[in-house]
């Protein structure tokens, strides 16, 4: 995709990249409202967890430098295996130009190929839903967490309508 004069590309993660991704993820979330400033420590726990799946670590290139970064693990909702979504990174100076967006569409199609059917997330429901998000309660995912209204979200990666009906449990190392 081109934006100006800039050639976006989207590609999976090597582990090549994971400094530059570290400093990527450290920089979009430095100023960050609600962060813990930890998004690039989740990102090395959860490349070494059994959750992690490598065609689902993602980063997007402009002018052939790292610009943003995304993340799917798998996530444990009742009897199923579905996806969070966790982190997206985009470098501030390339933020506010499609390239998250661009990193969502291109996670959403991969995860669809692997057959996973919802990928859940907390993010800000203005921005998220641009993308297909909706409430995580529509598909019957609950949490024990105490979170404000909205932000616990859900897509519905093969458009089934199917509900779950089922807590999920993040994994270990988001904690």
């Amino acid at each position: 995709m081109v934006y100006g004069q800039d050639i976006i590309c989207i590609r999976q993660e090597t582990p090549a990249d994971y400094d530059i991704v570290y400093q990527v993820v450290t920089k979009a979330f430095e100023n960050a409202e609600h962060s813990d400033g930890q998004e690039q420590n989740l990102v090395v726990r959860l490349r070494k967890s059994r959750n992690f799946i490598p065609q689902l670590s993602l980063v997007a290139e402009v002018e052939n430098k790292i610009a943003g970064y995304i993340l799917f693990t798998k996530l444990k909702a009742g009897s199923t295996i579905q996806l969070a979504l966790a982190p997206l990174a985009v470098l501030p100076e390339w933020q506010k130009q499609g390239i998250g967006g661009r990193l969502i569409a291109e996670g959403h199609r991969i995860a669809r190929e692997l057959g996973y059917e919802f990928s859940i997330l907390i993010g800000y429901p203005s921005y998220y839903s641009r993308f297909g998000y909706v409430a995580a309660a529509e598909f019957g995912f609950s949490t024990d967490w105490d979170l404000p209204s909205g932000v616990f979200m859900a897509c519905d990666l093969q458009n089934s309508g199917r509900k779950i009906n089922a807590k999920v449990e993040y994994s270990e190392e988001f904690f």
